[in-house]
């Protein structure tokens, strides 16, 4: 069975490049092939410009927490650059959907996936499953995959670190 790489996998892959961005256009189709996503067309220095472009409207969809505002903001990118769902077996990968125009450059094919994958794990999983963390002095993205759906850091390093220090300042106020 082929899955469709909307929802966890878009979002995952969208979290790291806002997270990890890549310095140039080989490292983009690096991270783009590595998560597993064909590209159709060659990417070009105008598409990691788009992407990353793409990737601040897609950080205020991130950065915005009430559900509604959420949405309308999403609903805008998907207005954007989302397609009526078509049937593909582009280079023989098997049939799946893509939510997407065809041949379209990388920047809009890795836009439509965010989008929709973004929508899709929103709605599938909840709409308070994106965001920043709350580690003091983190600004990092996550994407919350959790089974419990509790999660509220980007690393198990920075939920580590902010539990020390909650612990550290506990004690202070105690013995102090």
């Amino acid at each position: 069975m082929h899955l469709n790489p909307y929802g966890k996998d878009a979002v995952v892959l969208a979290v790291g490049l806002v997270n990890d961005p890549p310095a140039d256009v080989a490292g983009l189709v690096d991270r783009c092939t590595g998560a597993g996503l064909v590209l159709e067309r060659t990417a070009t220095g105008g598409d990691l410009a788009a992407v990353r472009d793409f990737l601040a409207d897609w950080c205020e969809v991130v950065d915005t927490s009430e559900a509604a505002a959420r949405a309308r903001l999403l609903n805008r990118l998907l207005a954007e650059y989302a397609a009526a769902p078509r049937l593909t077996d582009h280079v023989g990968t098997g049939w799946h959907l893509h939510f997407r125009s065809e041949d379209l450059p990388v920047r809009g094919q890795l836009a439509a996936l965010i989008s929709v994958g973004t929508a899709l794990h929103l709605a599938g999983r909840g709409m308070d499953r994106l965001g920043r963390c709350a580690a003091e002095g983190c600004d990092r993205v996550f994407a919350d995959v959790s089974r419990n759906g509790r999660q509220r850091y980007c690393s198990p390093a920075c939920g580590n670190r902010d539990a020390v220090r909650r612990h550290r300042a506990r004690t202070r106020a105690e013995t102090g």
